[in-house]
């Protein structure tokens, strides 16, 4: 089967399912697979610019953060 068949299987299952507590696991497991994790070498990437930005004085302070955050 390839794969255009089996998602049209997949709409097909999903169109007939009642059980709303079904859909919510369904959207809960859509919403985990959106995330990507970060591999190794990004995380280390991204801890030495992190630990670089300290040192430079690149940082806000928590109140900052919550002052800015009422804008978003």
């Amino acid at each position: 089967m390839n794969l255009q068949a089996r998602k049209l299987d997949l709409i097909e299952y999903l169109i007939q399912i009642n059980d709303e507590k079904v859909i919510n696991q369904i959207e809960r497991l859509l919403d985990q697979s959106k995330s990507i994790p970060f591999s190794q070498t990004e995380l280390i990437s991204r801890a030495k610019q992190s630990n670089l930005d300290y040192q430079m004085g690149k940082i806000k302070t928590q109140e900052q953060l919550e002052s800015d955050s009422t804008h978003w």
